[in-house]
This record gives C-alpha cells, sequence and structure tokens, in this order.
C-alpha cells in the first residue's frame, strides 16, 4: 500500500469519524454541490451516453441491444433502462417529444405483441427483430422487473397515453406467485428445458425492485411476508459495515436504487442508501489496500463490479463479498455510486475521461471496463452498463427517475405492506449518511 494511500483511507476515516461524533440529525442526501465543471462534464456525458439506447435501438421493434458488439442480442434490462433514457433525452431536449413517444410505444407494443415470455416472464435475451428467446436464455425474474421499473417510469411521463396503457398491461399479466415456486422466494428464473433454475433471491442483492414490484403488484401479488425471508448479511472490511451481496459487486448496491428512493425508508434499523454509501466506500478502500497487488487500482482508477474482463464477463467485487478481482475496473462501478459519494465518484469519473479518453471514450460514452496490468481496454458499452450510468447521474442532478417512480401507487403499496415508511431511528449512524470532502488526487 502507497503512502499516498494510507494518507487518503486515514483522511477518509477521520472525517467519517469526525462526522459521526459531531453530527445528530438528519443531513442531506447530496450534502456536495457540483461545480459548474463537474455539472457540465456529467451532462455531457449523460447526453452521450443517452445514444446508446437510440443507436441500438431495433427502428422496427424499439428492442434494445445488449451491447454495442455487432449483432448482439435485444437484452431486456437494457431495454427497461432504455425506456427511461428516452424520457429523459426527451426532458433535455436531446430528442423531439414526438421521437421520444413514438419509439416508447413501438418498444412497448412489441414487448406486449411480440416478444416471448412465460406467464409475463421475459426471456433474458431475445432477437431483437422477432423478439423470439435467443442464447437457452431464461425467463428472468430480475430482468424482468427492470423492464416493468422502465416501463412504468415511461408510463408516469406519458399519463393518460396508450404508453401508459400498455405498461400497466405488462405489469399486470406477470404472474409473480408462479415465480416463487410454491416458496416464499422468487426464483431467479426458468428455462422450458428443465424448469425452475436452483437459484433463489435469498440474499441482499439488487433485487429489491423485483421484490417492491412482486408484493405491489394489483394482480398476482406475492406475499409481503417475502420481504423478511430473505438473509440481511453484515460484512465489515476495514471497519465498515455493510449489508452485502454475495459478489460485492457495485452493480448490485445500484440497479434498485436507480428507481426506487431510499433516503427516508428504513428496513428495521437497515437505510438501503446508506448501505450503499458503505459498500462505495468500501468498494474503494479495497482497491486502494490492493495497489501493491494491481497497478491498476489508484485514486484515480478504482471501481469493481461486474462487467466485461479480458478474459470474457465476471462478477468483479471487493469485500465484504467473494471479491473476485484481477486489476480490471468497471467504469459504472464509479459512475453509478454518484448519487452516494458523489465528490469521491464524479473526481473518479473525470479522471477516467482525462487519463484515458482515447482508449475509453466512445460517441456512445465511456465503453465498458479496462485493465491497466495487460493494458486490455474493452471495445464496447454493455446496455445495462450504460443504463445504471445514465439513470444514477440524472437521479443526482435532478431526482426527476426518483420523483415520478415513488409515486407509483404500487411502489407505495410495497412501502406500506413492508413498513419501510418510518421515522429515522434514534440510533443511525450519521457518519454513513453524508459523504465530506475527501482528496483522491
Amino acid at each position: 500500500m502507497t503512502r499516498n494511500s494510507r494518507f487518503v483511507l486515514t483522511m477518509l476515516t477521520f472525517v467519517l469519524c469526525l462526522w459521526s461524533l459531531v453530527a445528530g440529525l438528519w443531513s442531506p442526501a447530496f450534502a456536495y454541490t457540483p461545480t459548474q465543471e463537474e455539472k457540465k462534464f456529467l451532462l455531457q456525458v449523460e447526453q452521450d451516453t443517452s445514444k446508446y439506447f437510440t443507436r441500438f435501438a431495433d427502428p422496427k421493434t424499439g428492442l434494445v441491444r445488449d451491447s454495442s458488439r455487432p449483432g448482439s442480442p435485444c437484452s431486456i434490462a437494457s431495454t427497461g433502462f432504455a425506456l427511461v433514457s428516452w424520457s429523459i433525452a426527451k426532458e433535455h431536449g436531446w430528442m423531439t417529444y414526438k421521437d421520444s413517444y413514438l419509439l416508447t410505444l413501438r418498444c412497448l407494443k412489441t414487448l406486449r405483441d411480440k416478444v416471448e415470455h412465460k406467464n409475463g416472464f421475459f426471456y433474458h435475451m431475445v432477437s431483437v427483430n422477432t423478439g423470439k428467446r435467443v442464447w437457452s436464455s431464461e425467463a428472468s425474474s430480475i430482468d424482468t422487473a427492470l423492464l416493468l421499473a422502465g416501463a412504468l417510469y415511461a408510463g408516469q411521463v406519458y399519463k393518460g397515453t396508450e404508453v401508459e396503457r400498455i405498461a400497466s398491461e405488462l405489469y399486470r399479466r406477470v404472474n409473480w406467485k408462479w415465480m416463487t415456486n410454491n416458496t416464499l422466494l422468487l426464483c431467479h428464473g426458468w428455462k422450458p428445458e428443465g424448469g425452475f433454475l436452483p437459484y433463489y433471491w435469498d440474499m441482499y442483492s439488487e433485487h429489491l425492485i423485483l421484490q417492491a414490484l412482486a408484493i405491489g403488484s394489483p394482480t398476482h401479488p406475492i406475499s409481503k411476508q417475502a420481504w423478511n425471508e430473505w438473509n440481511r448479511e453484515e460484512g465489515e472490511y476495514n471497519g465498515k459495515k455493510v449489508v452485502n451481496s454475495f459478489t460485492g459487486s457495485l452493480f448490485t448496491y445500484q440497479f434498485s436504487h436507480a428507481f426506487i428512493d431510499f433516503r427516508n425508508l428504513w428496513d428495521r434499523d437497515i437505510n438501503y442508501f446508506d448501505n450503499s454509501q458503505n459498500a462505495t466506500l468500501t468498494n474503494l478502500d479495497f482497491c486502494l489496500s490492493n495497489q501493491s497487488i494491481y497497478k491498476s487500482y489508484s485514486p484515480e482508477n478504482w471501481g469493481l463490479s461486474a462487467c466485461l474482463g479480458p478474459k470474457g464477463y465476471k462478477a468483479y467485487g471487493a469485500l465484504p463479498g467473494q471479491a473476485i478481482n484481477d486489476g480490471t475496473i468497471a467504469v459504472h462501478a464509479a459512475a453509478g455510486s454518484i448519487p452516494f459519494a458523489p465528490e469521491i465518484t464524479i473526481k473518479t469519473l473525470m479522471s477516467f475521461y482525462t487519463l484515458h479518453k482515447n482508449n475509453l471514450y466512445s460517441p456512445f460514452g465511456f465503453k465498458d471496463s479496462f485493465n491497466l496490468e495487460i493494458d486490455w481496454w474493452a471495445q464496447e458499452e454493455l446496455g445495462v452498463d450504460q443504463g445504471i450510468t445514465l439513470l444514477m447521474i440524472e437521479n443526482f442532478l435532478s431526482e426527476t427517475i426518483w420523483k415520478r417512480f415513488m409515486k407509483l401507487e404500487y411502489i407505495q403499496k410495497w412501502i406500506a405492506l413492508c413498513d419501510l415508511n418510518r421515522a429515522v431511528p434514534v440510533t443511525r449512524n450519521t457518519a454513513s449518511t453524508t459523504i465530506h470532502p475527501i482528496s483522491v488526487s
């Protein structure tokens, strides 16, 4: 561990501990106000990233490709992010109202009328032209949830239109109870060749949005008891506690937060917004602590999440979690964490651009990942990673997605049934709530 890294970690710990002693009240989620230069940079990244979802949307079906790789099939989750992206682009003036609305409507009609599904659950990957299942992929619970979240959001944007009506149809036809396979937990998915997969959403992960939509369903809801059925395993690294996912990949602390505003929601004594802040800082700590092993890692270059790597796609992550790593850095790890630790993550994203623009930036925003150990650079963008980048930047700058999505009656039903809308506990650790100035340069 280098001298500079030890200084960064020491200062980070000192500031957070000091804050925990002097702060006793609820603090604003975004204590950090970006400079004009930073805001201009974020808007440019957001605009460029939004172009992915127009360039790689099939002009006839509206389905969005999994990646920018030639011949890539449609990713249902990427299409969910696209439905939000087109609305954001319209509101910023990057798309006309007409173009945004018609592309959204075309996509939703395709999803309703052409795309293969099982009891309302879409297959993970389908043909962008026909909507037929490809790659022997599963009817996926989480990918369907991300798609529906995007559809319902679009319905909020275009209230009273055919977009809202079809979004509601897609949501109402999903048989969430079926996906439990007669248990209290939701299964990861189902295949026609072998039935339900052997994996269930039994610990903290990106599945919070899935549970919210399943419990809040107006037609086939699962029991509210399902919310208490999965494990909240708490791990610790360098003194920071995190209700952790199995992989420790940062996307698991981000995807649900792209839609759900967890800042004032409490699950017993857990606030998942705070938890994602701690996971972000722990991810940074882990990278800095391993600089002697991987030269890729530094205060300017860090961020572990599922992404493309030199040997294919892997669920890279940090402790607490299984912590698979080989020096590969995922750009969206920092970008998707901007609302949780804005001062640190914005500087990191700007460093990526300044240091690696020629290798890492394209007309569609940042490419997926890089590894300085072997001078390896991803040659493509992935739809879900572009999506989390775009949505989390927008949440930080305007909170528009959160504000609209939280008005959905289905989300409010889930909050009420699971008793999440409660007063902040007196024992809350405010040290994990607000990120204060830390130098990472």
